[in-house]
């Protein structure tokens, strides 16, 4: 498969500390990766290097052979790498569509026109639709994003993030604060979007279960190094992954 991301070295300290250690990592276009390692490990450090919060110390990002690692955020999503947070992050006084809605206007380069109505953007209107369908919200269009539950605001933050059109999607636990009740919506949400074949996905994520039943490769930090990267089963089945991360006694979870 053609490889869509690479990092080369890709190194951070902060003071003393080496969060991200030298890492390099090719993904492939629309491979489904998951990163797992216990707290501390800097899985969501690495996010924030490959998404542009953070600037790395040394080493170098690459998005389709062209190198990336001074861009800003904002110019990494023109680019094609769109990011989720472990906190969503919505409009809470606007209304599930109109949330979406705005979102759409931004990839479309639609500005806001006082004297003309939002019903007569019927293309924006369609799509935003369209994307809450997908996320299984079209019930909720007319909700308050404040009143929704938890797990769904998640799902409306993957629609936004959805109609940005990136190629790149980076979910940093999306499970994050759930409910066990809320879990399998938001598994089945990405179930359809890894479905659609249209998306490389990079999921940070702790519930094993979910990581094993969607992921085409998975890759293990500890102490900021890349310890492996292979299928699920070679992970669970590597050794210095089970001494190192797992003390030697794998329980079939991971942290």
């Amino acid at each position: 498969m053609k490889p869509i991301l690479e990092t080369k070295n890709l190194t951070i300290q902060f003071g003393g500390h080496t969060a991200v250690n030298n890492v390099s990592l090719t993904i492939a276009e629309k491979q489904f990766k998951s990163i797992i390692g216990p707290n501390g490990a800097g899985k969501t450090t690495f996010f924030n290097l490959l998404s542009g919060q953070l600037t790395p110390t040394k080493g170098g990002i690459f998005l389709k052979g062209e190198e990336i690692t001074s861009l800003s955020p904002a110019m990494r999503t023109r680019k094609g790498i769109g990011r989720s947070f472990q906190i969503t992050n919505v409009f809470p006084n606007l209304s599930v569509l109109e949330n979406v809605r705005l979102a759409v206007q931004s990839q479309m380069g639609i500005r806001y026109q006082m004297f003309r109505h939002f019903r007569k953007y019927n293309d924006v209107t369609e799509k935003s639709k369209q994307l809450l369908e997908l996320v299984m919200l079209g019930n909720k269009a007319d909700f308050l994003a404040k009143n929704l539950a938890h797990g769904e605001k998640r799902k409306l933050e993957i629609a936004m993030l959805l109609a940005l059109e990136t190629e790149i999607l980076l979910l940093d636990e999306p499970t994050a604060g759930m409910s066990l009740e809320e879990v399998p919506a938001i598994l089945e949400v990405i179930h359809n979007i890894k479905k659609q074949g249209t998306k490389t996905i990079i999921l940070i994520e702790h519930k094993m279960d979910m990581i094993l039943d969607l992921s085409d490769t998975v890759m293990v930090l500890f102490n900021g190094c890349l310890l492996a990267d292979g299928t699920p089963t070679e992970i669970m089945e590597n050794e210095t992954v089970q001494t190192a991360y797992l003390g030697g006694l794998y329980d079939g979870s991971i942290a």
